[in-house]
């Protein structure tokens, strides 16, 4: 057996997730299938079906609803595991067991069992070329998972939902966060073509949780559900009463306020407090009560609405406007993986609820097939000091290439910038862009970091190894 290193090693090799398997086919997409999935793990002794399952597919908010339903199943004292994609910093943190990441050991000992099975496969001519690194690791999790004897598992899709991976299980509850644009070149460039690709988790008389959001992605959620003769359930008595549908009120204090109100549910009054924060995150714990809610009534988990209330408390979910304090005279730095347009919307909602006099110093980066310019659009202006808003004249950009192949250059990012006519810093590499953001942005402003998940997870690593303990807003 190999050791944890030579894993992530061979991981490594397979390059981007969204890679064809093989390390000499250049930047080639992948041709989705879950006939090849199936073949592994039927090699692997199907793990996936020893265990019963909750699959979340969506474009934003599905993590933050995986993390707070698997919070919710592990408070109520059921064995959970978590799968989610991607990580912000090891790749341990997407198979999880209640609060426990799997370990090095254990995930070595698995991935040779996995590759070693895929190799046989190829070898063999059952497979056409060896695994994805997201098939890969998914296979891993579910191994992982059998052995462990979980009780159930939340599963967070990783791309679209009907050829992902992921979608080879045969869940309990399939749920649908919010859905934009991302992802066109493998799901579609429309609302309606990206929808009936997530509405692929839906199963012939199964059971979908979702809200109700853009009337194009109802429509083309509910024609695939109709046909299948899905039962809808709609989380919308989970939403904060206050405003239903466009969330409610956060409450506490310090630059963002935790999740915290009162709802009504079967003739109970359920208090919600969560670290996650931000009013869209309102949705996300809608949703993970309701698929909470229609286990307990439907398919016998022991869940009281204690536990339901632990853990939506108790949920971590890092790297979605997580504040960490700043060290050493520093500003705090706020996190935030808003990687498409829909989630910078999204904080810049949040970002709006900052004190006006705060200055503010923006680190973005994003992947080249993003769409950059129009996230730029959307977050430059809140940090343009030639604005003319007196309070905005303290304010920075600072522009750095995040270490991936998939990576916007340097000179592409100033270029986004100039083409906005607004001032930005370049920096080489992200721990510079972090130095030089620290240096120009007084303790007693903030320092908001976003475009990627890959730029939040670097941050993250950086302020945390550097002394800054660990604050959920």
């Amino acid at each position: 057996m190999g050791t944890y290193i030579q894993a992530i090693e061979k991981l490594a090799k397979l390059g981007p997730e969204l890679r064809v398997g093989k390390a000499t086919s250049g930047d080639a997409v992948r041709k989705f299938s879950l006939d090849h999935i199936r073949v592994l793990l039927q090699e692997l002794g199907n793990p996936q079906a020893s265990f019963p399952s909750v699959l979340i597919a969506g474009t934003n908010g599905k993590g933050s609803t995986s993390a707070t339903l698997a919070s919710i199943l592990t408070a109520a004292g059921l064995k959970t595991g978590l799968y989610t994609s991607p990580h912000l910093v090891r790749v341990n943190e997407r198979i999880r067991v209640g609060a426990a990441e799997i370990s090095d050991d254990d995930f070595a000992r698995l991935y040779f069992r996995v590759d070693d099975a895929a190799e046989k496969l190829v070898a063999e001519d059952r497979l056409p070329h060896p695994p994805s690194f997201f098939e890969l690791l998914t296979a891993v999790g579910f191994c992982y998972f059998a052995e462990q004897e979980i009780q159930i598992a939340v599963l967070e899709v990783g791309l679209g939902g009907r050829l992902d991976a992921t979608n080879i299980v045969d869940p309990l509850i399939s749920v649908i966060t919010d859905i934009g644009i991302d992802h066109t070149e493998f799901l579609g460039n429309t609302l309606t073509e990206i929808a009936g690709e997530k509405a692929g988790i839906l199963r012939e008389n199964g059971i979908l949780v979702t809200l109700s959001q853009h009337p194009e992605t109802n429509a083309a959620i509910g024609n695939v559900a109709v046909a299948k003769n899905v039962r809808g359930v709609d989380a919308v008595r989970c939403l904060p009463p206050t405003r239903q549908g466009t969330g409610g009120r956060e409450q506490g204090t310090g630059l963002l306020a935790r999740n915290e109100y009162d709802l009504a549910i079967d003739g109970e009054v359920l208090h919600v407090s969560s670290p996650l924060a931000g009013a869209h995150q309102q949705r996300n714990i809608a949703l993970a009560l309701a698929t909470a809610l229609e286990l307990r009534a439907n398919h016998g988990f022991a869940i009281s609405n204690a536990a339901i209330e632990q853990g939506i408390q108790d949920t971590q979910w890092p790297g979605r406007l997580e504040l960490i304090p700043g060290a050493n005279g520093h500003a705090p730095l706020l996190l935030d993986v808003a990687h498409n347009p829909a989630g910078a919307w999204t904080l810049r909602a949040a970002i709006s609820q900052l004190p006006e006099h705060l200055p503010r110093t923006l680190i973005f980066s994003s992947l080249s097939d993003k769409p950059v310019q129009e996230m730029a659009q959307i977050l430059f202006p809140l940090f343009d000091s030639t604005s003319g808003e007196p309070e905005r004249v303290h304010d920075h950009i600072v522009l750095a290439p995040i270490q991936n192949p998939r990576a916007s250059t340097l000179e592409e990012l100033l270029a986004v910038a100039h083409a906005l006519d607004i001032p930005a810093h370049g920096a080489p590499h992200l721990p510079a862009a972090l130095a030089q953001a620290q240096a120009i942005t007084p303790a007693n402003g903030i320092i908001v970091a976003t475009g990627s998940m890959y730029l939040v997870g670097e941050l993250r690593d950086l302020a945390r190894n550097a002394g800054a303990p660990h604050l959920a807003s």
